[in-house]
């Protein structure tokens, strides 16, 4: 396979050594495109050793050959590693000032980006803003992570280890990574054999043969866990409200449509469970009675009253009934209007529910449902946060079982 790997002028461009390394293990032919500032970092000729390719950086080579066009169109797979906040926003308005960005416009291949910044140039609302467009196109983000940044910062911001980047890309083109020293594949399947069941999805509450009460999820982030679970090598149960996107094949899948049918099944199959996320969009009330028959508005004029009841507490009760060593994950969607907001409304909800993380994310009427991307904060149950993720759902659902597959490592180590 032919892969280009773009290297951006950031101080974690001397890791892009070991994604290029892990390429060309794997038997690929590895193409380099450095940015100017990139070759302020590292080095063109470690870059060149690497990848056994001469190394690609001005705009202005091969013109004959058309090299800033041929080479994007001749790519199976662009990962840009590192990809610092100036690059993204180029790459969200379509920039196109050096060969990098020539590249990536002039490609149909699938792009994977690698964000790697300090946490402040990450969360600023423009970033946010040219990560959520890159997503929507279909651009695949791998991290960033939470870890130790230049100088004596630390939070998220950090580039995903190169194997994971590596990992991640493969299995965006349908191949499996095998990486040899870092054994990736091992790493990444960290859930092996780990029973978790995943809700997702929107409940919906009959009022009559004909309407309900529901609610705007798609079920998106839901599936992206479930799809991600599965690649780790866990055994996945998917309890699926009104899903809009398909399911992956690799898993059990259950489709549910009220919210006590939801409750039944979790009840069901939450006790052989070793995680139980809850992640659809569960109603909180019900219509007291539903009608047999199509409610007319001849009969009920020009007003029409409904009675609601409130269903039960599902996440509530799970905490509650959960077993040693079990984890409990809920979420929460807020129409927070800031993060410092959205983080006490997270950790009042978790207070109440009891479970042993909670993520949240804020929605409105053009974020976070139904969208391919996402930005979510989570909670482990002292109200501390974790991580910060944002992305596309599926890099988010990653880094969510990242959290999850470490604290069931971490008990089983208690317990030995």
């Amino acid at each position: 396979m032919r892969i280009i790997v773009g290297v951006t002028g950031g101080i974690a461009a001397y890791k892009a050594v070991g994604v290029i390394r892990a390429f060309v293990l794997l038997g690929h032919d590895v193409q380099v495109i450095a940015t100017e500032h990139a070759l302020r970092f590292v080095g063109k000729p470690t870059l060149e050793a690497m990848s056994r390719n001469n190394v690609h950086t001005d705009l202005y080579e091969g013109v004959a050959e058309v090299r800033h066009v041929a080479l994007g169109q001749s790519a199976d797979l662009i990962v840009i590693a590192p990809t610092t906040a100036n690059t993204l926003a180029k790459l969200a308005a379509g920039i196109a000032d050096d060969l990098l960005g020539n590249t990536v416009l002039a490609s149909r291949a699938p792009v994977v980006i690698a964000p790697a910044m300090h946490t402040e140039m990450w969360q600023n609302a423009a970033t946010v803003a040219n990560a959520t467009t890159l997503a929507s196109r279909g651009v695949h983000f791998v991290g960033p992570v939470s870890g130790q940044l230049t100088g004596n910062d630390s939070g998220v911001g950090r580039m995903a280890d190169p194997d994971d980047i590596v990992a991640h890309a493969l299995d965006v083109v349908g191949l499996r990574a095998e990486i040899g020293e870092v054994d990736a594949e091992r790493r990444h399947r960290d859930l092996e054999g780990v029973a978790v069941l995943i809700t997702a999805g929107g409940t919906r509450e009959p009022l009559d043969p004909v309407r309900f009460i529901g609610n705007r999820s798609s079920g998106r982030q839901g599936i992206a866990l479930a799809s991600a679970a599965a690649r780790r090598g866990a055994v996945v149960t998917l309890l699926a409200a009104h899903i809009e996107v398909e399911p992956p094949a690799d898993i059990t899948l259950v489709a549910v449509e009220t919210t006590a049918e939801l409750q039944a099944r979790v009840d069901e199959l939450a006790p052989t469970s070793d995680v139980v996320i809850m992640a659809a969009a569960v109603s909180d009330y019900r219509p007291a009675s539903v009608s047999e028959t199509k409610i007319k508005k001849e009969k009920t004029g020009d007003v029409l009253s409904l009675e609601l009841i409130k269903n039960p507490d599902i996440l509530a009760g799970l905490a509650e009934a959960a077993r040693p060593g079990q984890l409990i994950v809920g979420f929460a969607a807020e129409t927070a209007q800031s993060p410092d907001e959205l983080l006490a409304l997270g950790r009042s909800k978790l207070a109440r529910k009891g479970c042993d993380y909670l993520v949240l994310n804020t929605v409105g009427w053009s974020t976070g449902f139904a969208t391919e991307s996402n930005a979510v904060t989570m909670l482990e149950r002292a109200g501390d946060i974790v991580i910060e993720a944002q992305g596309s759902k599926l890099s988010v659902a990653d880094e969510i079982l990242t959290v999850l597959a470490g604290r069931l490592l971490e008990d089983q180590s208690d317990r030995s």
